[in-house]
């Protein structure tokens, strides 16, 4: 009897020290599903830096296109432009998708550059719709990567 319960407790002793030893998919299912999780957090914190950035040029934008009127013709462009004239006569276009550099206007003809202070709000107002449109694009793809992490670890 003595013999027995020493083999029986040697048994659960050596069941004890054996762990489970994982197989090599259960170590790759993990791995990818670590690196999934830290992709995951790295997409989800630049897309609340990108928000922040658009968020703060809002106001900025919003200020220089107060400055400006906005035309466009339904019937024949594809895009407006914020105009604006300056005090030397000078006309001042800003493409509204901000795909195009400032078009500079005096006396109806178009002119390479002026001392006047509205082409330098012109070409701030430019940069500022060339950033949004950047953060925005940047958004839109950082939240499909954000989908699309957060599903493949619903899947996991």
């Amino acid at each position: 009897m003595k013999k027995s319960i020493s083999l029986l407790i040697c048994c659960v002793m050596a069941l004890a020290a054996c762990t489970h030893k994982p197989s090599k998919a259960e170590l790759r299912r993990a791995e990818k599903h670590k690196q999934d999780s830290i992709s995951l957090i790295e997409q989800q914190r630049s897309l609340a830096y990108y928000q922040s950035q658009l968020d703060s040029l809002m106001p900025v934008a919003d200020s220089l296109v107060a400055l400006f009127k906005y035309e466009k013709n339904e019937k024949y462009e594809d895009h407006g432009f914020y105009v604006s004239s300056g005090r030397s006569g000078v006309r001042v276009k800003v493409r509204d998708d901000g795909k195009q550099p400032v078009l500079i206007y005096k006396e109806g003809k178009r002119i390479n550059s002026s001392n006047d202070p509205v082409i330098e709000k012109a070409q701030h107002l430019l940069i500022v719709i060339s950033d949004i449109n950047e953060l925005e694009k940047r958004i839109e793809r950082t939240s499909l990567e954000v989908r699309k992490y957060e599903k493949r670890l619903d899947k996991q």
